[in-house]
């Protein structure tokens, strides 16, 4: 795959880097409106615009910051329906299976979890008939046995995560 591809399965969590307070407030305001000016970055950190490209720069090539990106309206691309699909499995050997998922538009995000389901993908359909089609495609690939799915009424939140630290984890971390 090439370095471009934004969309690609992770095979193994990356170490995580050292980030200094400065460093999660760029990241929290990069996450509010990634469109900010170093400039502004500067400002709100009391940095220089060019330290604040530095700290980006490292934090891009420690995967920090793995890509910027637009944040779309699925309504108003014409994906109103959002799922969650819980897929079932013969067993944990499907990887190969598992990138095929990868090719269907319709899955933004693919995680394997634990309890009754081996999979759990989210996906955004234009209708319950596109998400039936959906779900006859994934029940064509080899490996896969069944799903259950959950329509999504109303998102109340939907981010990525924080670059704050949770006050009992910092709690935690002093002990």
């Amino acid at each position: 795959m090439s370095a471009d591809n934004t969309n690609r399965i992770r095979s193994r969590p990356l170490a995580a880097p050292r980030l200094d307070a400065t460093d999660r407030k760029l990241l929290a305001a990069l996450a509010a409106n990634a469109e900010r000016s170093y400039a502004e970055l500067g400002e709100l950190l009391h940095l220089s615009p060019p330290a604040v490209h530095e700290r980006v720069k490292r934090l891009k090539a420690a995967g920090v910051i793995t890509a910027v990106a637009a944040r779309l309206d699925g309504e108003k691309v014409g994906r109103p329906l959002l799922a969650f699909v819980h897929v079932d499995t013969t067993s944990w050997a499907v990887t190969r299976q598992l990138l095929k998922l990868t090719e269907f538009p319709e899955v933004e995000e693919i995680h394997t979890v634990t309890g009754e389901s081996a999979m759990l993908l989210k996906v955004r359909t234009a209708n319950t008939r596109t998400l039936e089609a959906l779900l006859e495609r994934i029940h064509a690939i080899e490996g896969f046995t069944g799903t259950r799915s959950y329509v999504a009424l109303t998102t109340y939140l939907e981010r990525g995560p924080s670059p704050e630290i949770a006050a009992d984890a910092t709690a935690s971390a002093a002990t």
